[in-house]
């Protein structure tokens, strides 16, 4: 009798550990994040454990084939992503990414046009995750912000045949059905025009909300401000007015999944005496490790901070932090700001969030945070 009783209580405390960490079982949440091969973190580092969800970024888009493709460099990698990171946490699922920030739109809009095109894409795209052992696909084009109507409508077509493809191939090969994402502006409308939010509904398991780069130093010169707010009393541009228009506009909290920047933007303070959100500035700082257009990984943050003693605050009305020594300021989301926008997303019943990217982490801290207040 003892001896089944302790397997009783083994099963019982076994199947709730894998509530907490199989997203397919219970009630679904995305805890992601991306990783691309240039970030030079290597995929067996990755603390797996902490997500639910990984992207493997990116695979491109050929212009005369308008078939999707690996670099040959970047595919000994991508083979061994999805085994790599299972090894820390096997309930893991993995998507393929294709596009970048860097990617030409043109190509992607040439080929959404056209019914032949469209299929080379979808086809070469189910093929090349399920050769590479993804479990999903995401759409993460420079075409994420389509700049007509047409545009608009080849996009939500593009999604109904990108779905009834996966349906087909699942049924034809008894696996299970690839998941189907997209990154999407930070707001449902941009410039007057809807995304096709009815398509998105029936096709995509959820879309990654790209709720970040308000501000910069190279579209916002001449003063500091805060690069990814939660609140702005004086704009509607912000990550809860964003997440409302979504919703507004008839999407599920449910198939939101907001976005969380590991980064953050560094501006040249024309008085050190003033450093605060919206202090005179002019232009990107010149510090050592900040990129060109003035961004900045969290790591490097940290990094300055440590340095130079930066102050560090707080600012509760934008929810967004900043540190500045000098000339140099900084904006970005530190643990405190990460805490109060997962906590955001779970009162507003959001499907999760994602963080761009693990490598911009700093000793995982970004990424236990979120994980540690979504599960609280």
């Amino acid at each position: 009798m003892a001896f089944q009783n302790l397997l009783f209580f083994f099963f019982f405390f076994f199947s709730i550990f894998l509530l907490q960490l199989q997203p397919s079982i219970g009630k679904p949440t995305v805890k992601a994040a991306y990783w691309f091969p240039a970030s030079e973190l290597p995929i067996s580092d990755i603390n797996s454990t902490l997500f639910t969800h990984l992207f493997c970024a990116f695979a491109a888009l050929d212009s005369h084939s308008k078939q999707v493709t690996i670099p040959p460099s970047d595919q000994p990698a991508f083979a061994a992503f999805t085994t790599t990171v299972q090894k820390k946490n096997p309930f893991i699922q993995t998507l393929l990414s294709i596009g970048g920030g860097n990617s030409n739109s043109s190509i992607f809009i040439a080929m959404v046009s056209q019914p032949k095109t469209r299929k080379n894409f979808i086809d070469s795209s189910i093929r090349h995750a399920r050769a590479n052992g993804f479990f999903g696909l995401d759409l993460d084009w420079d075409w994420e912000y389509p700049k007509t109507t047409q545009e608009m409508a080849n996009l939500g077509i593009f999604f109904n045949e990108w779905r009834a493809a996966v349906v087909s191939e699942s049924r034809s090969s008894g696996r299970p059905q690839l998941l189907l994402t997209a990154a999407v502006y930070f707001s449902a409308t941009r410039d007057s025009l809807s995304y096709p939010i009815q398509s998105i509904r029936r096709n995509l398991d959820w879309v990654n909300v790209m709720a970040y780069d308000f501000l910069a130093p190279n579209w916002s010169r001449d003063s500091t401000g805060a690069p990814a707010a939660l609140y702005n009393p004086s704009s509607h541009i912000s990550v809860s007015d964003g997440i409302n228009v979504w919703i507004g506009a008839g999407l599920s909290a449910r198939k939101i999944v907001v976005g969380l920047p590991f980064y953050g933007y560094a501006w040249k303070l024309v008085d050190p005496n003033q450093h605060g959100v919206g202090a005179p500035a002019s232009g990107q700082s010149t510090e050592q490790g900040v990129a060109s257009g003035g961004s900045i990984s969290y790591r490097q943050i940290k990094e300055f901070i440590g340095k130079t003693g930066a102050a560090w605050e707080y600012d509760p009305t934008f929810v967004t932090e900043y540190c500045y020594s000098g000339s140099t300021w900084m904006g970005f989301d530190g643990a405190r700001t990460v805490a109060a926008k997962v906590s955001f997303a779970k009162d507003k019943g959001l499907l999760g969030y994602f963080g761009w990217s693990v490598s911009a982490d700093n000793d995982w801290e970004l990424s236990q945070t979120a994980s540690q207040t979504w599960n609280s």
